[in-house]
């Protein structure tokens, strides 16, 4: 057994579970009288910052400036790890509801949370019902000024950076907010798909782009709106992970 397993399943997994189990739990009592869902966002920033401490992830967030911190967006990112969620919950400073996979509305205490606090589940296998998750997010945007991330790859990716699906551009030109990309790099090194106990530490870049206006953007033209996704994500990462960057520009602090 290498010492990085052992110390996952010592230290780090225990940790993670018992924060999981306790900020959930607080987060659920809080939903009883925080209907915004506001420091329900607050309470899961802070499980995101001990997340990221407990599996010793040093996170380098670049493009920060770029945000309004009263701005209303839609965050799309690549997906490569189940460390993106608490990375990016420990570095965007936007209150902001995710667009997740309706199976981890199942998982115990992260589900309940998830459904408290008004994230939206996403029926990937089920095109109307998707659809109608997509133009409900899209409500939620408009009425409630509250900012939205989603995965565009649908899922997480083995390796390199997967196609896109079509939603987050259908869910921005509905909302007519401005887009903004965000490319993660490095997660997969501390917890990859084919590894679920042995989080390792690693170094993480999360980078963000320019906001993307979507305004009198046509619904037909929706493909193309996804290619562009792709591409300004893709001028985010380094080569390693399907990107542009070389490793070096990558590591510049």
């Amino acid at each position: 057994m290498s010492l990085s397993l052992l110390r996952a399943i010592l230290i780090t997994d225990p940790v993670i579970v018992l924060s999981t189990i306790f900020m959930g739990s607080l987060a659920l009592a809080v939903s009883l009288f925080d209907s915004s869902g506001r420091i329900q966002h607050a309470i899961a920033r802070a499980w995101g910052r001990l997340l990221v401490r407990a599996a010793g992830l040093k996170v380098h967030a670049h493009g920060l400036e770029k945000l309004d911190p009263k701005g209303i967006y839609l965050f799309i990112a690549n997906h490569a790890s189940y460390m993106d969620i608490p990375v990016l919950l420990a570095s965007l400073p936007v209150d902001i509801r995710f667009l997740a996979k309706r199976s981890l509305f199942d998982v115990p205490f992260m589900g309940w949370h998830l459904h408290r606090a008004g994230h939206v589940p996403v029926y990937l296998e089920e095109p109307r019902a998707a659809l109608r998750t997509l133009s409900g997010a899209a409500e939620l945007i408009r009425r409630r000024g509250i900012s939205v991330l989603m995965f565009p790859e649908g899922g997480r990716v083995p390796e390199g950076l997967g196609e896109f699906r079509e939603g987050a551009a259908y869910l921005a030109i509905k909302a007519g907010v401005p887009v903004v990309p965000v490319g993660i790099a490095g997660t997969r090194k501390t917890l990859p798909m084919d590894r679920l106990f042995d989080i390792r530490s690693a170094e993480v870049e999360v980078r963000v782009g320019d906001p993307i206006t979507v305004e009198n953007w046509p619904m037909r033209q929706r493909d193309r709106l996804t290619a562009l996704f792709r591409e300004r994500i893709m001028a985010l990462l380094p080569v390693s992970d399907g990107g542009r960057l070389a490793t070096p520009e990558l590591s510049k602090r």
